[in-house]
């Protein structure tokens, strides 16, 4: 059996593999900048006559394609799990778990999303093995 413990946040995800009792871990960085200035940019919003524009619909967009990104990697990376747990402290974990669960064969493997606080790497590892010692 194959168990993967994914931690995920916004920065990064980080995949904890337990096979035979040898522990794999991998990260996988998002490259979501979710504060990004614009070159020559100095409002939120420009002004022509009595119009205002900003330009916040493009962000937006811009921050779920690679949202959609990241997570499409994540997903790729645990597909040969036999169960998969996922952790951490952002909701970016519920949008894995509802793709997740759009995936037929990914969704019967999922055991369960649950919160956690900012951990270290060992830490990580411990939760993910304390889990599925059951």
């Amino acid at each position: 059996m194959k168990y993967v413990g994914v931690w995920i946040d916004l920065k990064e995800a980080n995949i904890i593999a337990i096979e035979d009792k040898l522990v794999d871990q991998k990260t996988i960085l998002s490259n979501i900048e979710t504060r990004e200035r614009i070159e020559g940019e100095s409002k939120a919003f420009g002004r022509f006559g009595d119009q205002y524009l900003n330009n916040e619909k493009a962000k937006k967009n811009k921050i779920d394609k690679l949202t959609k990104s990241y997570l499409k990697n994540v997903i790729d990376s645990i597909k040969k799990a036999d169960e998969i747990l996922i952790f951490g402290p952002a909701q970016i974990k519920i949008k894995l778990g509802n793709l997740i669960h759009d995936d037929p064969n990914l969704s019967v493997k999922l055991s369960e999303i649950q919160n956690a606080e900012q951990m270290t790497a060992n830490q990580k590892a411990a939760y993910v093995k304390n889990y599925f010692k059951k």
